[in-house]
């Protein structure tokens, strides 16, 4: 009981916290100006600080050779989940425009933005090298799968992806880079100098924060009495909040991820909608409202659902 009383506690003061972005739009203190700079500031300058400092700090080469059977489990998951969300959805009917987009948001959660403050709220810093691992493996699907999905489905004039699109977006990518460094720096033994590490942990302690007021302006610019369940959204909620999780548990049970792994893999495979999958669906003319509300409704039902989780996971 006490484990779930965390975790409602927990989720609820990341709702508070959503509720500061909410209340800012809702006053006019912030628009699509100050969106854009948060979303600047947390990918390219705060997350890359904490990918770093959290990996050179709470990993080894031990560590990373471990890597290689989580990686796997993570992959089979995420693609597993997409094949039930496949399964289901001819009998949905959804008109074409919303198809991709039904697939986009089974399959693929909010790491970061979400996942971030939610782990590091309940298994600390030490969880972050755990969470970049789910990342490498969500960001990577979102640009083969989940943009394809959506631009094959949409009826827009955007170009479908390539492969050299993907690399170049994937490796561009200042949290990939920030990893792929921190990687490095594990197997040549370079330590943070202490001067730097303390400035990259003041930036990193800005990241759930931000990220939080970020999702609640976006809440903001959808409007709550917006919301509503679509036809395929409450399907949707079903695997995207409770069989993804299931199925992510059963994956770390075969591979034998034990441990924090496991409970940090389980709550980001239970995470809402991955942020990105309305402005994808803006830029290859699939149904952006669909996919916002859905990207809400999740935000605001793993509030529930999480807490839940953390009860099953023990």
């Amino acid at each position: 009981m006490e484990t779930v009383l965390n975790a409602f506690s927990a989720c609820f003061v990341l709702l508070l916290i959503m509720a500061v972005g909410y209340f800012m739009g809702y006053k006019g203190w912030m628009g699509p100006p100050e969106k854009l700079f948060l979303s600047k500031y947390i990918m390219s300058i705060a997350v890359p600080c904490l990918c770093i400092r959290g990996l050179v700090t709470n990993l080894d080469r031990a560590s990373l050779v471990e890597a290689a059977p989580m990686l796997l489990s993570v992959f089979l998951g995420i693609m597993v989940n997409l094949l039930a969300a496949a399964a289901v959805l001819p009998l949905l009917k959804l008109p074409r425009k919303q198809k991709g987009v039904f697939l986009a948001m089974c399959f693929l959660s909010n790491t970061l933005f979400i996942g971030l403050p939610v782990c590091q709220q309940l298994f600390g810093d030490v969880g972050v090298p755990y969470v970049m691992v789910y990342y490498l493996v969500n960001t990577t699907l979102l640009r083969l799968w989940g943009v394809t999905l959506i631009a094959v489905f949409g009826q827009g004039d955007g170009h479908r992806p390539t492969a050299l699109g993907f690399l170049k977006s994937f490796f561009t990518k200042p949290p990939v880079l920030a990893v792929l460094a921190a990687i490095v720096m594990v197997l040549t033994d370079v330590a943070l100098p202490a001067t730097v590490d303390r400035f990259m942990g003041y930036l990193a302690n800005s990241v759930s924060p931000m990220a939080l007021i970020y999702c609640g302006y976006v809440v903001y610019e959808i409007g709550l009495k917006n919301l509503r369940l679509m036809r395929g959204l409450p399907t949707m909620l079903v695997i995207r909040l409770m069989i993804a999780p299931a199925i992510c548990l059963l994956f770390c049970h075969v591979f034998h991820i034990e441990g924090l792994a496991r409970g940090v893999f389980t709550v980001e495979a239970a995470l809402p909608v991955v942020s990105q999958t309305p402005v994808m669906a803006g830029a290859y003319g699939a149904d952006d409202r669909y996919a916002a509300i859905g990207a809400t409704l999740s935000t605001i039902g793993c509030v529930v659902t999480i807490p839940i989780l953390m009860l099953v996971l023990g």
